[in-house]
């Protein structure tokens, strides 16, 4: 069996990203005959899946499997950006010229020169960074802030995301001619519950991770438990699966995790859909919003995408990163529609997705 771990993955306990994948089911078989098909490639890779689906494992092992192992391999995550410091992080700065440069400072082009930059949630990029990054990849080099001479840059680009980029082309979020430059080659990942025969392997490993960095004794899982976990339709992907699996053995008595340890959610997200066309017993979100339309309320779209993305901005501790994940939207987007509806100050300047401002975030390196 392969598996495919972070370095440095005991560090990473409060990371939204997979910590481990594994090729068992057959989806996930094809997925890493395609890596080991494209990785010595010299060309742009696009990774689409859902968060927590192990898209910077593929992208490190692609980096890996390619003529540029010995090389750096950078991380990065466009959404932790600041919109006055992303340009200076991507392609660097002369001294003087933004604020805070004290000294010049290249920006991570140049620091995994010769190697690969995995640019995470590359949709969440401002459309200027976007036609910047198309130049780069156009004429390979980067041009600082405050310099007039261009830099040559060796990187290889690996790109990913969590939206549609296809459909925010349309939208006029993202610009397409940045798209095709991306997408040479092309990898999809499939969430956790559409390869059923990875799940039950990724939950040995993590109980035999944990177990051991807990120190606790022999502890395995029991049939009805591996039931449950087949039966879960797992919307946090492997992320949600890892936490399952810890939280099992801080709560296990015994030597086998069961049911009860595992203290998943009833509620089985699959069976939404084949509900949603019954005529009788509809699910509750539907029968509201029957409820709404008898009303006849005016920009009654309007109403319901405040109340859904209030409610979603509420139930993710008012945090916008993780909105925009839970909705599966960019981060501008979740600020400009919560300035629109008044749920938190700014400006939008004349456009509903304009890039929000915010104050630096730690941002995320590995390699």
């Amino acid at each position: 069996m392969t598996v495919l771990t972070l370095p440095g993955a005991g560090a990473l306990a409060l990371s939204v990203r997979a910590k481990a994948l594994v090729f068992e089911d057959p989806k996930s078989l094809a997925l890493l005959a395609r890596v080991r098909e494209i990785a010595p490639r010299p060309v742009s890779v696009l990774i689409s899946g859902e968060t927590g689906t192990g898209r910077e494992l593929v992208a490190r092992h692609l980096h890996e499997l390619s003529a540029r192992a010995a090389r750096p391999f950078l991380a990065v995550n466009c959404s932790g950006f600041s919109p006055a410091a992303a340009d200076s992080e991507l392609f660097g700065h002369l001294k003087g010229a933004c604020e805070g440069a004290t000294s010049a400072k290249a920006g991570w082009f140049e620091a995994a020169h010769g190697g690969t930059l995995f640019l995470d949630e590359i949709g969440d990029l401002s459309p200027k960074l976007q036609r910047k990054l198309l130049r780069v990849l156009s004429a390979g080099e980067v041009v600082r802030l405050g310099a007039e001479q261009p830099t040559p840059v060796d990187v290889r680009l690996i790109a990913a995301t969590n939206v549609n980029l296809d459909q925010a082309v349309l939208a006029g979020h993202f610009n397409q001619e940045l798209l095709r430059s991306l997408s040479v080659a092309t990898l999809e990942l499939a969430p956790l519950r559409e390869r059923a025969g990875d799940i039950l392997p990724l939950a040995r490993h993590f109980l035999e991770f944990y177990r051991e960095r807990l120190d606790l004794g022999p502890t395995e899982l029991g049939a009805d438990a591996a039931a449950r976990l087949l039966e879960h339709s797992w919307p946090g992907n492997i992320r949600e699966l890892e936490n399952a699996m810890h939280h099992a053995l801080l709560l296990c008595h015994g030597t086998q995790i069961t049911p009860e340890d595992l203290r998943l959610s009833a509620l089985d997200s699959r069976a939404v859909p084949s509900e949603l066309g019954a005529d009788s017993e509809r699910p509750i979100f539907e029968q509201a919003l029957l409820e709404l339309f008898e009303q006849e309320l005016p920009n009654l779209f309007d109403h319901i995408e405040n109340l859904v993305l209030k409610t979603a901005y509420h139930y993710c501790s008012h945090n916008q990163l993780q909105t925009a994940r839970l909705l599966g939207i960019s981060r501008n987007v979740v600020r400009a529609r919560l300035i629109r509806f008044g749920q938190i100050a700014g400006s939008v300047r004349g456009s509903r997705h304009t890039q929000e401002s915010r104050a630096p975030e730690a941002r995320e390196i590995t390699g």
